[in-house]
Parts: structure tokens; sequence; C-alpha cells
């Protein structure tokens, strides 16, 4: 046997003896979770968009991702087909019929809705993803381990993982315009969007905001905002003529998701162990394999 599997062996038996010994660990990370009174949010107005896209581009510049041309979102057969966010569109606008052949179509965007209770923050077993104290619920790429849990736990199926890359892939969502938002500054979308569908403030003035609408115009608004109580609310609020079930919003209670996230979490990692034990092993191997390369056995 030559030294470096002698080596090896004898950090594996050191780190077999340490879990062993080792006393049982909650497999969940705590997660910084700050639910602040003046937390931030964006309002949507849907009656007032007209798909132009322009938070599409601005959305994209602001996280560095090719955003081309402001002409090339004037193309609307990207409506033919209903859209999610994706790794390189953070927020992306799909359009509905309003069911009258005269009326004009219905424009709804969708992003992160920055739960107050986040699943995705509950589901990560390292405390990746954090709901920070001005409303955004963001991700930490030094911590995440690429588990995916929160895209199972999302209520709204947003996070999207950059499958294609080997090297470093990373979790894509919107932030808030977190490096924005934390500053006093506002996202990028509301910043650009010229039909002030998008209001940003504090969330619990943008409930009253949304009320008043509601109490001035019933007929243009259906009696219901949409996130100031599903899945325990969440930062981003929406305003609509038409029920939100038909506009690719999903029906969610008022119960926080962290509730099934949770369960489903402890009830496979009750204990820390077993991960750390599979991690040792498979870190063995590629330790071993990586210095067969290196010595050309």
């Amino acid at each position: 046997m030559n030294q470096s599997r002698r080596n090896f062996f004898k950090t594996a038996g050191v780190i077999g003896a340490s879990i062993a010994g080792a006393k049982p660990t909650m497999a969940a990370a705590e997660s910084k979770n700050i639910l602040s009174d003046d937390r931030m949010g964006v309002l949507v107005d849907t009656t007032r968009c007209i798909g132009c896209r322009r938070c599409e581009f601005a959305c994209r510049e602001a996280h560095d991702i090719d955003a081309g041309q402001m002409l090339d979102y004037d193309d609307r057969s990207v409506f033919d087909t209903l859209r999610r966010p994706e790794v390189d569109s953070l927020t992306v606008v799909n359009e509905f019929k309003n069911g009258e052949p005269a009326a004009e179509a219905i424009n709804v965007k969708v992003q992160c809705m920055h739960c107050d209770h986040p699943a995705c923050a509950s589901a990560c077993i390292v405390g990746a993803i954090t709901k920070q104290q001005n409303g955004a619920v963001i991700w930490d790429t030094d911590k995440c381990i690429g588990c995916r849990y929160c895209m199972v736990a999302c209520p709204f199926q947003i996070p999207a993982f950059e499958y294609q890359k080997a090297i470093q892939p990373r979790l894509m969502k919107c932030d808030f315009c977190f490096s924005r938002t934390s500053q006093g500054g506002i996202p990028a979308c509301v910043e650009i969007c010229p039909m002030e569908v998008l209001t940003y403030g504090k969330r619990y003035e943008l409930v009253k905001l949304a009320r008043k609408r509601i109490e001035q115009n019933p007929e243009k608004y259906v009696n219901h905002i949409y996130g100031e109580t599903e899945v325990g609310g969440t930062s981003w609020l929406y305003l609509a003529g038409k029920d939100f079930k038909d506009l690719a919003l999903p029906a969610h209670g008022s119960a926080p998701a962290p509730g099934a996230s949770e369960s489903l979490q402890h009830g496979i990692f009750k204990y820390f162990i077993p991960p750390i034990s599979l991690f040792a092993i498979l870190g063995g191997i590629m330790w071993l394999s990586k210095n067969k390369e290196e010595t050309g056995e």
C-alpha cells in the first residue's frame, strides 16, 4: 500500500471516529428570517400593464445577464406560450385573453414573490436562503451545496438552477434587486416601468393603497389582493380585474408553506450524521481518483 493510500485511510479513520463520537445535530442550519413591520414590497396593478416587457430588459441588465436590445422586447410572439422565470430571465411577462372580444389582453409580470415565511429558506439545510429586513429573500452562493430542496419547496415554482454549468452553478431567482434596495434604491423593474404598473414602498402602505383602489373602482378590480395572505403573505402584491386563477397565479391558503417543507426535511434529515458520513465517503473517493490521476497510477 503506497503512502498516498495510507494517508487517505488514516484521514478517513479520523473522520469516521469523529462522526461516530459526534452528538446528533439538527440538519437545518438556522436561517435568518427577519420579518420587519417596515419591510418593503411591490404592488403590481395588472390592469395598467401593456406587456412592453421593459421590466424584463431592466432586470437582465441589473443582474449582468445578456439583455440584447430594447427593441427585441417588442416581439409579442413570446406571449404565445406561458413562460416561467429561468436562469437567464428572472422575471417574465405573460399575456392572457380577457374573455371579451373587444377587451384588451391582461398582462401579468411573474418573479419570486419574496414570501414573508419563505418555504425555500425553511427547506434549505445549510441556511443559504434568508429573508432580509427590507423584505427580500436572497441566496448565498458561499453556503449553497446545490441540493435544490428550495426548488421543490417553493409554492410558486420560481427558483431555477444552472444545470448547464459544471463549475459553480448558481441558483437563479429575483433577489428584489438587493444590492439596490438594501441601499435605499428601488428595483430596476419598478424604475423602468413606463405605465406605473409597479409601485414600490412599505408593504403595509401598499396593502392600504390596493384596498383604496378596489374601493374606488369596484367595477375595475376583483375584491382580492393577491399576496396579502397567500402562504402567510408575500412582498409582491397583485391587483387584477379577473380572477387570479385565470392568470396563472396559483391558489394558496393563508397558512405559511414552510410547515410542509419543515416536516418533510426533518423527517428525512432528523440528524446530520448520515449526510456527513455520505459526504466523507464521496469526498474520499474523489480524493483517491484525483491522487491517482496526479501520480499516473
